[in-house]
């Protein structure tokens, strides 16, 4: 074994301390004995073997003091480094060299323990039943939502006002029920419902937004690209089907809407796009379900062509909320065209998007999860007010009888926060496909799996 050697590092303030350390240790090791003999609470310091604050130590567990070239009496030095969070402005010429020592101060100002955590988590969650939600989803709420069926002839064998479990209700989340009419995806309050369906009642339901990001405020390690651990790295991604949906349907409320909509396309030959108000209500042929009943169609400047749609600064944008509010209305949702002709005399379009192609491209993805992002849904379980989104997109295309065809989507929660984080950009050659930025030393990107098949 090498005998130990002493460094004497040296604060920003010019205090000079000796740490004894072995050359097989890890420049972790020497950063936890610097923290320790300094008594600070935070590693928000970094350490360089030159004064002018070149040839940094990094902090790690492969690299070793003996391979970074530190010696027996060697100076090491310290130098504050201030997250933009921790940023205050000074109140005198030396208070910029005393922040490093100030950390029990503000340490009181962010949650050190998972009790106190947990309380701060409590009391925002008990804040957020302040949160205002829509009026359809009070409505539902206040819903049994059980579906009702009626007496089996054949297997019942109880009089008219009995129940057994051939004709008991079922629940809005009901597997075999889906089963066999064909839903996809279970409504939203029916998720909530299944959530809530437990021996706690949805006493312990909590619904959090994922998140991308690094947790700030970690002090056991220099922030990022310099340190990061377990408590404030984001976790893995693996990219799963959402089991359930927060608007089930969309409807316009008449024809001419659709037809106005459409007749830019039909006399310039270039795509078009349009922000959706209306209103969302209860949809009778889903458990639980919601519409979205749209009765305008707003289109904003945009610069078209047959193959894009460019947005434009929008002057009037406020007024048209106003507008739209004073009528009862509010932004459900977007719609644009993707409309390539084939037939002019007998009015057919192409089938461009299909299960041998796409749905939906990268960058319509990410678009829709941006517009969701703005447009967050009130909830009454989430600690932070919001989560998930109402709102919906509607690509009008060529079905595969060539004839013109609307679809809506609404992407999951996973892919809104893949968006809000910018983790999630477009491909240039494959619109069908997305990708994963990778991890700089600006941002930290989490790893995101998925499956085939």
């Amino acid at each position: 074994m090498a005998n130990p050697i002493v460094l004497r590092v040296q604060s920003p303030v010019g205090i000079v301390k000796r740490i004894n350390v072995n050359p097989t240790d890890s420049c972790r090791d020497l950063f936890e004995k610097v923290n320790k003999e300094f008594e600070l609470n935070t590693y928000n310091f970094a350490l360089y073997k030159q004064r002018n604050k070149t040839d940094e130590i990094v902090s790690s567990r492969e690299i070793r003091v003996s391979s970074v070239g530190l010696k027996h009496g060697d100076f090491v030095y310290m130098t504050n480094l201030s997250s933009p969070s921790d940023e205050q402005p000074s109140t005198s010429s030396s208070s910029n060299h005393l922040n490093i020592f100030d950390t029990k101060k503000k340490a009181s100002t962010t949650p050190s323990t998972p009790t106190e955590f947990r309380s701060k988590l409590s009391n925002v969650f008990s804040s957020s039943n302040n949160i205002v939600e829509d009026e359809v989803d009070k409505e539902l709420w206040n819903t049994s939502g059980q579906i009702k069926r009626k007496r089996d002839e054949k297997l019942c064998r109880h009089g008219p006002k009995a129940l057994c479990i051939h004709c008991s209700p079922l629940e809005a989340y009901d597997e075999a029920y889906m089963r066999e009419q064909n839903v996809k995806h279970m409504s939203f309050h029916a998720y909530l419902r299944k959530q809530c369906s437990g021996a706690d009642r949805g006493k312990f339901v909590v619904l959090e937004d994922l998140s991308c990001r690094i947790k700030e405020g970690c002090r056991e390690h220099p922030p990022w690209p310099r340190g990061i651990c377990s408590k404030c790295q984001p976790n893995a991604i693996t990219l799963n089907r959402q089991v359930y949906r927060h608007v089930d349907n969309v409807e316009f409320e008449n024809r001419t809407l659709v037809e106005r909509f459409l007749e830019y396309w039909r006399v310039t030959g270039h795509q078009r796009m349009g922000l959706l108000y209306g209103k969302y209500q209860t949809h009778p042929d889903v458990p639980l379900g919601i519409k979205a009943v749209v009765a305008a169609i707003y289109e904003p400047p945009q610069d078209s062509s047959r193959d894009k749609i460019k947005l434009l600064p929008d002057p009037k944008a406020d007024i048209v909320d106003e507008v739209a509010s004073s009528l009862g209305l509010r932004k459900v949702g977007w719609i644009f065209t993707d409309l390539v002709a084939e037939d002019l005399q007998l009015g057919t379009v192409k089938n461009t998007r299909n299960i041998d192609s796409h749905f939906l491209s990268a960058h319509e993805c990410i678009m829709a999860g941006h517009l969701q992002n703005l447009h967050p849904n009130p909830c009454r379980f989430s600690p932070g007010g919001y989560f998930g989104s109402k709102f919906v997109t509607i690509c009008v295309t060529g079905d595969k009888d060539n004839q013109v065809h609307m679809e809506g989507y609404g992407v999951s929660n996973q892919c809104m926060a893949l968006v809000r984080d910018k983790c999630l950009i477009p491909t240039k050659d494959a619109p069908e496909l997305g990708y994963i930025k990778e991890s700089t030393d600006k941002q930290y990107v989490p790893d995101v799996f998925y499956k085939v098949g």
